[in-house]
Order: C-alpha cells, then sequence, then structure tokens
C-alpha cells in the first residue's frame, strides 16, 4: 500500500501572489503618501519575520498596530484576494480535488480571510489552521489570538504535531517558518514556493525550489493541469530584444537567459543545449550544426522580417516551429526610406558635414524636390507597397517590380522586368528578401541601367548588393547619392568596429541596420512573436508561423491535445487514429493540416485514456515529434 501524504501549504505569497496585509493597508489607509511610507514598514517586518530576523509575534504585533484596521475593511480585503490567487494553484483545481483530505493550509495569516479564498479551489474550512483577530466594541482590529499556537515562534510545526499526521508531509511555502517545519525534523520535504516571492536564506534551506505549483506536481509525479511545468521551458534572448519580450515569457513562468549580443556558432551550439525557445534578430545564424545540438528546442523567434538566418529546411526537418514578424516593423522601414530620400535629394548630408566645418555653403545647386521623380521600387511586399503608397501622396509617380504578380495600390505602375524599373526610375529602392537567389541581384550591369545621377538605397539585405560595383558607381557620380542600412557582413555588437569600402563617399548615408530600430517598432514585434511562440507551446497554434501549416486552434477545455508532427507521406493520420481505436479513446474534435514537407495534427481527446498510448503515437514510421497538452 502506497505512503500516504499530506500537503501542508503556506497562504500569503504562496496560494495567494500577495500578502494580505499589505492588500489590507492599500485598503484602510487613504491618504497616499501615508500609505505609501506604512506599506513600506509593513513589508519590511514581513520579510523580518518571513526570513527569521525577528520572532514572529513581534511582526505580527507591529504590522497590525501600523495598519488600524476595522472589520468593515475585510469585505473589501477578500474580494481583492480572489483574483490574486496564485496562477499554477488556479488552473490545478485537480490537484486539490484529488488530495481535498490531505491538504491543509497553516499560515501565520488569519482565517477571516483565508477560508474565503482558500474554499474556491475546494480546500476544506476544517483543514485550515491560522490565526485569528481581536476586535473592540467598534469593530477595529486590536490584536489576535496570542492562545493560538501560531503566533508562536516554531508554531507551525507544532501545529502539525498537534494534527498527528500519518505518513510523508510535504511543506510548500515561501517564508523561514514553512522551513522550521522540516528543520525541526516535522516534515519530510521542504518546498522554496518561488512562483511570487524569492527569498535567498529560505531557498538555500530547500529540498526543492519550486517556481510553480506544477513544478511540485511534476517532481512528485501527482495530477497536473500541465503535460510539462513552464519552469522547465528555457528561454535564450539574443540581440537585445525588447524588454517586453522578456517580460511576457517571465509572466509566463519560463526560464529565460538574456545575452545582449549575437553569438558565433561555437558558442550558440554550447548555448542551446537545453533551450526550448530560441529568440534572435538578424545577425545570429541558426545553422544545421547549431540545431544539431539544440536536443529541446520547440520554437525559434525572428524580432524580425527575415528569416534566411535560420536554415529552415532542417528546423522542419526536425520538427522546430519558426515564427518571424513580417508586418510589426513595416511603417519604421518605410519612414526611414522616405527621411533619406528627402536627405539624399536635398544633399543634406554633404552641406551638414560642411557647416560642421565651419563652411557656409549656401547654394540651390543640385538640390531637388522629390515632387514628380520617379521612385522605382525593387520588391513590393508590405514595405514596398507602403512606401509606395506614402511617396504617392508626397507627389511621386510610382513604379515597381517583383518576381510574384502584385496588385498596384493607388497609382502606382507594374514594370515586367527589373531592366525597364531601372531605366525609368530617378530613384531606385530595394525592399527585396535575403534569399540567396538575391545575392549580388544590383551589380555592375544593373547600375549600367539605371539613369544618371540616379539616388539609391538598400533597406533590404546586404548580400543583395555588389558593393564594389556600388562603390564604383558613387566615385564615377553615376550615383549621385546613396542610402546603406544593411550590410553584407555586420559588427555583432556594438564595441566592434565597422568596416566598409562605403566609408567616407560623398553624399551617402550609412545606417547601422536600424530600418526596424525604432521604439514603437521593437515593441510591437515583442508582443506579436513571443505572443505566437506561447500560443505554440500552450496549445499547439501555429497561425502565421514561417516552416509549419498554419492551424488556428480552439481553446482547450475539459480534453487534452494530442499534437503530432510527421513528414507528409500519406497514412499517417490513420495510423493516428488507429491507435486512438485500439484504446477506445473517444475523440473530440480533430485538425490536420500539410504543406509540401510536414503534417501538422491535433486531435483533442477525452481525458481518461491509458497513458501509454502517447508513446504508440510517438513510434507511428515518419513522426518527427509528438507531445501532450493538458
Amino acid at each position: 500500500m502506497p505512503t500516504q501524504k499530506h500537503f501542508i501549504i503556506d497562504f500569503d505569497s504562496t496560494f495567494t501572489k500577495v500578502e494580505a496585509l499589505d492588500v489590507l493597508c492599500t485598503i484602510c489607509i487613504p491618504d497616499p503618501e501615508q500609505r505609501q511610507q506604512t506599506l513600506r514598514e509593513i513589508q519590511r517586518l514581513t520579510d523580518l519575520g518571513m526570513e527569521g530576523e525577528i520572532p514572529l509575534t513581534e511582526s505580527l504585533e507591529r504590522r497590525l498596530a501600523l495598519l488600524k484596521a476595522n472589520r468593515t475593511h475585510l469585505a473589501e480585503l477578500i474580494r481583492q484576494l480572489h483574483g490574486q490567487v496564485s496562477e499554477s494553484f488556479k488552473h490545478n483545481k485537480a490537484f486539490f480535488d484529488a488530495f481535498r483530505e490531505d491538504i491543509y493550509i497553516i499560515s501565520n495569516g488569519f482565517k477571516e480571510f483565508i477560508v474565503p479564498i482558500v474554499q474556491e479551489l475546494g480546500v476544506k474550512p476544517e483543514n485550515v489552521f491560522a490565526n485569528s483577530f481581536e476586535y473592540d466594541a467598534d469593530g477595529n482590529i486590536t490584536g489576535f489570538d496570542r492562545d493560538n499556537v501560531l503566533t508562536q515562534n516554531q508554531g507551525k510545526g507544532k501545529q502539525i504535531l498537534a494534527l498527528n499526521l500519518p505518513g510523508e508531509i510535504y511543506v510548500i511555502g515561501d517564508g523561514y517558518t514553512d522551513y522550521e517545519i522540516k528543520g525541526a525534523g516535522i516534515a519530510d520535504k521542504f518546498y522554496a514556493f518561488t512562483e511570487n516571492v524569492e527569498r535567498e536564506s529560505v531557498m538555500d534551506k530547500a529540498d526543492h525550489v519550486t517556481p510553480s505549483l506544477d513544478e511540485f506536481l511534476y517532481v512528485n509525479n501527482l495530477p497536473s493541469a500541465l503535460s510539462y511545468p513552464k519552469n522547465r521551458i528555457k528561454v535564450l534572448v539574443l540581440e537585445g530584444i525588447h524588454d517586453k519580450a522578456i517580460q511576457l515569457f517571465k509572466n509566463e513562468g519560463y526560464q529565460v537567459e538574456v545575452v545582449s549580443g549575437a553569438l558565433e556558432e561555437d558558442e550558440l551550439c554550447e548555448r542551446i543545449h537545453n533551450v526550448s525557445i530560441l529568440c534572435i534578430r538578424s545577425k545570429t545564424q541558426v545553422t544545421a550544426k547549431v540545431l544539431e545540438n539544440a536536443t529541446r528546442l520547440m520554437a525559434i523567434g525572428a524580432f524580425c522580417i527575415g528569416t534566411n538566418q535560420i536554415d529552415l529546411t532542417t528546423c522542419t526537418e526536425r520538427g522546430i516551429i519558426i515564427f518571424n514578424a513580417p508586418y510589426s516593423n513595416t511603417r519604421s522601414v518605410v519612414e526611414l526610406a522616405l527621411g533619406e530620400i528627402l536627405l539624399l535629394s536635398r544633399g543634406i548630408v554633404e552641406k551638414s558635414n560642411k557647416l560642421h566645418q565651419g563652411i557656409w555653403d549656401k547654394s540651390a545647386a543640385g538640390a531637388r524636390e522629390i515632387r514628380g521623380k520617379k521612385l522605382g521600387i525593387m520588391g513590393y511586399g508590405s514595405i514596398g507597397s507602403q512606401l509606395s503608397v506614402l511617396a504617392e501622396s508626397l507627389g511621386m509617380e510610382v513604379y515597381f517590380y517583383d518576381i510574384v504578380d502584385k496588385l498596384a495600390l493607388g497609382n502606382a505602375k507594374v514594370c515586367y522586368s527589373l531592366a525597364e524599373l531601372l531605366a525609368i526610375s530617378d530613384i531606385v529602392t530595394l525592399h527585396v528578401d535575403g534569399r540567396q537567389e538575391n545575392k549580388h541581384l544590383i551589380g555592375a550591369q544593373e547600375f549600367e541601367k539605371m539613369k544618371p545621377g540616379v539616388l539609391f538605397l538598400n533597406l533590404s539585405r546586404g548580400h543583395v548588393v555588389d558593393l564594389e560595383a556600388l562603390t564604383a558607381n558613387i566615385k564615377s557620380g553615376k550615383i549621385k547619392g546613396c542610402a546603406v542600412d544593411v550590410f553584407p557582413y555586420e559588427p555583432k555588437n556594438n564595441d566592434e568596429v565597422f568596416q566598409s569600402e562605403l566609408r567616407g563617399l560623398p553624399n551617402t548615408l550609412l545606417t547601422p541596420h536600424i530600418g526596424g530600430s525604432t521604439e514603437e517598432a521593437q515593441e510591437n514585434i515583442a508582443q506579436y512573436v513571443p505572443s505566437k511562440m506561447i500560443d505554440y507551446i500552450n496549445t499547439g497554434g501555429s497561425y502565421n508561423s514561417v516552416n509549419f501549416p498554419n492551424l488556428q486552434l480552439p481553446e482547450l477545455r475539459n480534453a487534452h491535445r494530442l499534437i503530432h508532427v510527421h513528414r507528409n507521406v500519406p497514412g499517417i493520420l490513420a495510423k493516428i487514429n488507429n491507435v486512438l481505436a485500439a484504446h477506445n479513446i473517444n475523440i473530440l474534435g480533430q485538425y490536420l493540416k500539410t504543406n509540401e514537407t510536414i503534417g501538422y495534427v491535433i486531435t483533442d481527446v477525452d481525458t481518461t485514456y491509458d497513458r501509454s498510448m502517447t508513446r504508440e503515437l510517438k513510434q507511428i514510421p515518419d513522426t518527427i515529434k509528438s507531445r501532450t497538452l493538458y
């Protein structure tokens, strides 16, 4: 017969995200300045008590004296605490249901507000052991019941001994008083709960640090709402990605490691072993060698438009999904292009440089308006088409060329060859993707086809232009003005010196790949890309991915979701369903989509089934990856 287990759970900063007396302070002290001062002192006293620096009785006395609370404040306190239950507790009601008789709340807090909150998840009121307030005739809280063992030092341990619980005792809490139970030999294990508060002195004494209830349930093989604890999902964030993305991952409960710059191949190979989510921009090269070392990698987020820095073929073969941000920085790139066209047309760069040298060069020679000029856009995707609209509103004649048939916006005119576009344009701007076929798309022959005195911009990818040919045409005067934001080789970080033959050339604007580097764009990207990856991890949704068949899935309700990625060969769906039928599993919903390489099947099933079935799904021939969401 298995050993009976009992679970002792703390309340403040464990069952709830907050300390209840902190919340009570915000309710009962109306003056903002006084409230803030009092709250800081209460938090200090709480920490001193939780870390064992002062006696618990003293901590309670001093906090209640500062509060001057009344019985009438408790209803609002309870209302606010209802919304502050820890996230991992809320989604693990199955655990509370399964162990209803063996879960105890033992707290130095107060029953008046604890019982109404823990009852939400099915904790029995008689299993709640806590202090109680004392009141005067007007309902003012004057103190607490000093006869209660939980007002005493090491009171939690004494309370558990009084319960005389047979079997093993596991304690989950964030404070020193929770550790004392194990320290006194009363509990078998102490788990430092860090979802809300991290106290180093407490974590150091724990048998296991549990960043969420999911982790506790996982390591003890107990019923959990998640197939895998979120805190075990490790995210590696490179290249100075916006803090908003980092916070989104942390809010989800993932482990996040941040590196400011890009990583070379060998270093990335070392760091990526246990990474589930990789976040990069354009400099980090995710090669086949890197992916060989990515044993747990599930998703890559490219926090930019292009994905040519990622080996998409190998990722797809390994069942690694890719998300990018195809539209989030469009406006920023377009605005930079327009600004540079204006600056180059007026020769502002040269005039500004002369003025800094003390040279007053007031002249209209070579300065031109952009109104009426012919703008040639190479690549009519999201950036090219938006540039088309804004340029036309400034009075420009817009022409474009794209290898894919695109609908012209406004009065823009399509060119049917690159040569036609180059011959007609006063200004040529590149907005093509970074595929290898586009290497040196613009070289000596293409520059020869352009008008004398043309303005030339490249805000796409560095390898698209032959820099030797570009340099020669700037020096010869064929190109009157040039703006380049991207280069074949770009420094890995801001400390590396930028080297290029374009440095020092006349009327040449050089920018360090900042087309999409505005606060607005980076914040938009930092919201969009993580949300897609989090949705994939949590629900299996692949909508708007670069390399997976796109599935937009309904919310998972009262079911388990079986996710199966496989090579696109005939008969896989039938084999999946045969496994399910052999185990008498009822299918609640099924979703299938394929592309030329892989198939993606999502199956929602009843929650009761033989778990060995999932191993059989993984053993189906041509399976790439299979996982289960609870």
